[in-house]
């Protein structure tokens, strides 16, 4: 019961990952000539950056992901609690880019704006509108995939034993129950429920 569970909470967490890659990779070439790399290097070099960019923007997307369901206990919080879970999600990913994009230009060097990118307090406007964009657009789309990559169910079957009982016909929802265990659930089909 527990692998089925990691893999439900597994396949969740993947959907959301290759959404993130995808939508962050297209926002990382749409705005990477708002950088000082775009002027400064070859195109293979900035291909490379663009796609190490889009890697670390998975790993925020990814973090606020879990974040999420760990403050909601539910690991389907994209289906169950969008409104909740994409709020936490927007607040922590735009406050790790604003502390990553501040540390990479003030602190490290990293990286640099060009005189083209709007500031807030030394923040560039492109990242911390790309946080407060790209979660609820992969929200949206999460939610229309699901049904179609696993069906109605969620690729559960009908017929479902729960503490002994057996519920036929019923689509039992799934609940986080142990945030911290690797026994946490995520129902495909966005049906929370308390475990037996």
């Amino acid at each position: 019961m527990h692998n089925q569970a990691t893999l439900r909470v597994i396949a969740c967490a993947g959907l959301w990952s290759a959404l993130a890659f995808v939508l962050n990779l297209v926002w990382e070439i749409s705005h990477v000539r708002l950088y000082t790399i775009w002027m400064e290097t070859d195109g293979l070099r900035i291909a490379r950056a663009v796609f190490h960019c889009s890697l670390g923007d998975v790993v925020i997307a990814l973090a606020t992901f879990a974040l999420a369901g760990i403050a909601l206990w539910r690991a389907d919080w994209p289906v169950s609690r969008p409104w909740a879970g994409g709020a936490i999600a927007v607040i922590g990913a735009m406050a790790i880019t604003a502390w990553s994009e501040w540390y990479n230009i003030y602190r490290t060097g990293a990286w640099s704006y060009t005189s083209d990118m709007p500031t807030i307090y030394g923040v560039g406007l492109s990242p911390l509108l790309q946080w407060l964009i790209i979660p609820p657009v992969i929200v949206v789309v999460y939610r229309a995939l699901l049904p179609f990559l696993f069906g109605k169910s969620g690729g559960r079957h009908a017929d479902q034993t729960h503490g002994g009982r057996i519920r036929k016909g019923i689509m039992e929802p799934v609940l986080i129950t142990e945030a911290a265990s690797a026994a946490a659930r995520c129902d495909l089909g966005g049906n929370p429920r308390l475990r037996d």
